[in-house]
C-alpha cells in the first residue's frame, strides 16, 4: 500500500516536531507551517527547532518550512494538524472548506476546543466540511522526547476509513515507531482527552504526598471512568486495555515528560492554577479539557468522580487535599 508523499504538518511545539522527523524517514519531502517566523528562520539556518525537541537535526532539503497557511495546503493532500487544540480555531482564522477540499486530515491534537467543548475531529468536520470518513487521529502512547531520542514508541493510527489510517501509519512506521490502526475514531480521540484529566488527578495526588498504591487505585479507576464515558457518547465495541486507551493513559500519567502530570503536581504542591501556567510556559491540554468534559457530562450524567475531584481543584478552588481525600473514599 503506497505511503503518502504530498503531506504537510501544521504546528511549531514538541509534538510537530517529533512528527515531522518521523516523517522524514519515509518521505522525500516534509512541509512544516509553524506561525513563528523567527523559528523558520533559526531552523533554515541551523537546522533544528529552537524552542522544542532542540537535539533534533532536521536537513533542509527535505523539509518546506512555511508561515503561509493557505500555500502549504494548496501543495499537498495530507494534512497533520499539531497546534494546542485552544488555538486551533485561531490558527485556522480565515481558511475555508475550499482549502481543504478533497485532502485527508489526521488531528495530532492532544486537546478539546474550549470554546465549542468539540474534539478537533468535530471541529474539521463542522469548520472545513471534511467527511468524517477522511478524518484521523494519531494517538499515542508516545511522547515527543522520546520521539528525539529514537526509544522505541507506538503510534495508533484511528479513521474510519481502513485504507487511509493504514496508508498513514506507513507514513509514520520506522525503525523506532511501531504502529497500529483502528477505526474508532471517536472512542479514540476522546480518551485521549480524558486520560490528560487523570494525568492531572496523578499529577495533584503526588504533590500532595501520596504514594504509588494510592496512585494505582487511581489509574484503575480512571480507565473505567474512560470506558463508561466513551461508550455512553459512542457505543461501538471495543477493549480498552489496548494500547490506544490503557496504554496512553499510563504514559501520560506517570512519565515526568507528561505536561499535564507536571502541572497537576504544581497544583497538588500549593500553585495556583496561575503560577503554575506560568512557570510551565508550556500548554497543560488538561486544564482546558477539564471543564469542557465537565460541561459535556452534564448531558449525558456519567458517574465521573475523578473529573469532578479535578474540575473542583481547577475550578471552584477546592483545596487539593481536602477534595482528594474525599475522592479517596469514592475509590475501589
Amino acid at each position: 500500500m503506497e505511503t503518502p508523499q504530498k503531506i504537510a504538518v501544521f504546528g511549531g511545539g514538541s509534538w510537530a516536531t517529533a512528527l515531522v522527523k518521523i516523517l522524514c524517514n519515509n518521505t522525500k519531502q516534509v512541509h512544516w507551517w509553524m506561525r513563528s517566523q523567527e523559528a523558520i528562520a533559526h531552523i533554515q539556518n541551523f537546522g533544528h527547532n529552537p524552542k522544542y525537541l532542540q537535539s533534533v537535526a532536521f536537513d533542509n532539503q527535505q523539509i518546506v518550512l512555511s508561515n503561509d497557511l493557505k500555500a502549504t495546503l494548496a501543495k499537498v493532500d495530507w494534512v497533520i494538524i499539531a497546534t494546542p487544540a485552544a488555538f486551533l480555531e485561531e490558527a485556522f482564522e480565515g481558511i475555508e472548506p475550499a482549502h481543504f477540499a478533497n485532502k485527508v486530515v489526521f488531528s495530532a491534537v492532544k486537546g478539546i476546543i474550549p470554546a465549542y467543548n468539540a474534539i478537533p475531529a468535530r471541529f474539521i468536520h463542522k469548520s472545513f466540511g471534511i467527511p468524517y470518513e477522511k478524518i484521523g487521529i494519531i494517538s499515542g502512547p508516545c511522547h515527543a522526547e522520546e520521539v528525539a531520542m529514537e526509544r522505541l514508541s507506538y503510534l495508533t493510527l484511528a479513521c474510519p476509513e481502513a485504507t487511509l489510517a493504514q496508508q498513514m501509519a506507513n507514513a509514520l512506521s520506522c525503525r523506532y515507531i511501531k504502529t497500529t490502526t483502528s477505526d474508532d475514531l471517536f472512542g479514540t480521540e476522546f480518551s485521549a482527552v480524558l486520560k490528560n484529566v487523570y494525568a492531572l488527578a496523578v499529577g495533584i495526588c503526588h504533590g500532595l504526598g501520596y504514594g504509588d498504591n494510592f496512585q494505582a487505585v487511581l489509574v484503575s479507576n480512571a480507565i473505567q471512568e474512560i470506558e463508561r464515558f466513551i461508550d455512553v457518547l459512542h457505543p461501538v465495541h471495543r477493549d480498552t486495555k489496548t494500547s490506544a486507551y490503557l496504554g496512553d493513559l499510563l504514559v501520560t500519567a506517570y512519565s515526568n515528560f507528561s505536561r499535564n502530570r507536571t502541572f497537576g503536581f504544581m497544583i497538588g504542591k500549593g500553585y495556583s492554577v496561575k503560577s503554575a501556567q506560568l512557570e510551565m510556559n508550556m500548554i497543560a491540554e488538561g486544564y482546558y479539557a477539564t471543564k469542557s468534559l465537565y460541561e459535556i457530562n452534564k448531558k449525558f450524567n456519567v458517574d465521573m468522580p475523578i473529573l469532578q475531584a479535578v474540575y473542583n481543584i481547577i475550578y471552584d478552588k477546592i483545596a487539593p487535599a481536602v477534595e482528594i481525600k474525599l475522592l479517596a473514599e469514592k475509590l475501589a
